[in-house]
């Protein structure tokens, strides 16, 4: 009668497997949260910190690029510091993702809603 559902394997494992799955997405999520990277603009002198969720955490910047006729200059590097770090943010989000997958034994390729 149920020919062929045999193939499924056993759902309760499948279930478990979700669970586990779940529990290790959660606690990546909380990683990401304690997880820091730092963007940098003008070799160095702005620099923004941001959780690997891409909150913004910090912003360095060197009293020395402080002159009235430098503000546009200024307000350029905080913005391209900002940005750097918004991008690693996202680049070390995507490498948890990448590790997480490949240690549950997922498909590379997989593309998680989270």
């Amino acid at each position: 009668m149920f020919k062929g559902l045999s193939d499924m394997g056993d759902l309760s494992k499948m279930m478990e497997a979700a669970q586990q799955m779940q529990t290790k997405m959660t606690e990546m999520q909380e990683g990401l949260n304690r997880l820091t990277v730092t963007g940098e603009a003008g070799g160095g002198l702005v620099k923004a910190t941001a959780t690997a969720k891409g909150e913004l955490t910090g912003l360095d910047i060197d009293p020395s690029i402080f002159r009235s006729e430098d503000k546009e200059v200024v307000e350029d590097l905080i913005l391209a510091a900002i940005k750097d770090a918004q991008r690693r943010a996202t680049d070390k989000s995507a490498e948890e993702m990448a590790r997480l997958t490949r240690e549950m034994g997922l498909p590379a390729d997989l593309k998680m809603p989270f």
